[in-house]
């Protein structure tokens, strides 16, 4: 299949563009009150053609409107277990499931019981995106939701954005490394890859497709029947018709940050010497905070990395083994690793063949990470609260200072491999890269674990020096809400809309 045969018009528009050009945007965090009423919505949402596609169009949509539902709004909404029980156990289960939440960090400041939403009386149903030009976005809103919504939903809370130009709360660029999906299904599965590559399976994204083991996620196949003949076959059982194809998972998470504690304390750390501050806290995210990175840019091209990104993306960490120049326990390099099947890239058939029988240098510090390609995801978070120059942040903050952060948005069609994986084996992981005593410097949560009592530590390896290690990290983001959804394909929210006790 070539790329333009890809049904784009069944797949909600998130997961090709992101909306980046449309500068306002809030999340609809709801519950739903009345059935029937929330099916009346949607269908008045579809039929409106406010639910906008992956469809490229010229120019671009002025608004868009993407909505998904967690497990126990697709039970409210009236799926049956039956059908439900076809989905990830992870997403069933839900982000705030005691045993999930340890792995995730969620335990002390960030545990669910502080949550703002996504816990217990405040645990969403769904969730609906508004998108939309500055000067359009109120009445967009406004027309969106229609005479149903009130008596369909029940709002937990409207979360709004930030237009921050492209730059995190913090201060650095942001979005700048995000994957390249094959929609044409031209990549072929490998078994053993030993070059990375930015271009990931169609399948890593969307249910209902290979993904980089050549398998499909499992995701509900119904029975054919008049309420199912508009969803498409499954592509692995023909007989079946998919809920799941053209669909995704969505991860939602409020990240709040501390912006002034991360900058008084790199600022203290460095003496008060701006260039040692500048140094310390881009060896602690992995780029300059206008996004350079810390190693080279690569000359050979890397699949799925083109020449406006190259100078922001086309390198990986194979000449920096030691982490002298990017640190093994730098955020970016924690979040992609850029490494393949194999920590080395061999040159030859013998090296080649000596990597793969699991001989070769560096073999030990490496044994602990996975190939990235089975890691990624699709981010399409958005900021809110206002930014703060660096003066302001190393000054006292003012007694009406408002809550700043990221509203952390990531796709993918495996929550457990993907977005759990990079959560707690290579993000919260006390070991990443045969690191000791630290875990993310931006997201940790600095609690002690069982064997590993402390965890507030970064070390930066040095070429020619010795390791300088910073002691005593701070928590600097603390988590405020989250949740699992499933982002369904048009044709499965076409179902939801007319299917009762389905």
């Amino acid at each position: 299949m070539s790329e333009a045969d890809f049904d784009y018009a069944d797949v909600q528009g998130l997961v090709r563009f992101g909306y980046g050009h449309l500068k306002s945007a809030s999340y609809s965090v709801l519950r739903i009150k009345n059935p029937a009423a929330a099916r009346a919505w949607l269908r008045g949402a579809l039929q409106s053609n406010a639910v906008t596609t992956a469809v490229k169009a010229s120019p671009p949509p002025t608004t868009a409107l993407n909505v998904a539902f967690t497990a126990s709004g697709l039970k409210e909404l009236g799926l049956t277990p039956v059908v439900i029980n076809g989905f990830s156990n992870e997403f069933i289960a839900g982000m705030t499931q005691t045993s999930r939440a340890r792995q995730l960090g969620d335990i002390e400041e960030n545990a669910p019981a502080h949550w703002d939403w996504g816990y217990a009386a405040k645990e969403p149903h769904l969730v609906v995106m508004f998108f939309a030009e500055k000067e359009r976005f109120d009445a967009f809103v406004q027309n969106s939701i229609g005479a149903a919504w009130k008596e369909a939903f029940h709002e937990i809370d409207s979360l709004p954005t930030a237009d921050l130009d492209g730059v995190e709360p913090f201060g650095f660029a942001d979005g700048i490394s995000q994957p390249e999906i094959d929609w044409g299904q031209q990549r072929e599965s490998k078994d053993v890859q030993l070059d990375y590559t930015n271009i990931a399976a169609l399948g890593e994204f969307l249910l209902g497709y290979p993904n980089e083991y050549g398998k499909f996620t499992e995701r509900p196949l119904l029975e054919a029947d008049a309420t199912t003949n508009e969803l498409l076959a499954a592509l692995d059982e023909p007989g079946k018709k998919d809920l799941g194809r053209n669909g995704t998972y969505l991860v939602m998470r409020q990240l709040d940050q501390d912006v002034r504690k991360f900058w008084q304390f790199i600022d203290k750390q460095a003496g008060g010497d701006p260039a040692e501050r500048d140094k310390l806290a881009a060896a602690m995210v992995g780029r300059k905070t206008d996004g350079e990175p810390l190693v080279p840019i690569r000359n050979e091209p890397i699949p799925g990395i083109d020449e406006k990104q190259a100078s922001k993306n086309q390198f990986t960490f194979d000449d920096d083994p030691a982490g002298a120049r990017c640190p093994f326990g730098a955020h970016v390099r924690r979040a992609n690793p850029r490494n393949a099947d194999f920590p080395e890239r061999p040159a030859n058939t013998l090296k080649k063949l000596i990597t793969i029988a699991g001989f070769g240098p560096n073999r030990f510090r490496y044994d602990l990470m996975s190939s990235v390609r089975f890691h990624r995801i699709l981010r399409r978070g958005r900021e809110y609260g206002p930014s703060v120059k660096l003066l302001e942040a190393l000054a006292p903050p003012p007694s009406d200072d408002p809550p700043r952060g990221l509203h952390f948005v990531c796709l993918n069609a495996n929550i457990s491999r993907q977005f759990e994986f990079l959560q707690n084996a290579w993000i919260a992981s006390t070991k990443f890269a045969g690191v000791t005593g630290e875990s993310d410097p931006l997201l940790g949560n600095r609690q002690s674990l069982p064997g590993c009592p402390v965890t507030a530590n970064f070390t930066m390896p040095g070429s020619s020096s010795l390791p300088r290690r910073v002691s005593g990290l701070p928590q600097f983001v603390t988590v405020r809400g989250g949740a699992y959804f499933f982002l369904p394909s048009l044709r499965a929210l076409r179902y939801f809309a007319v299917v009762e006790n389905a």
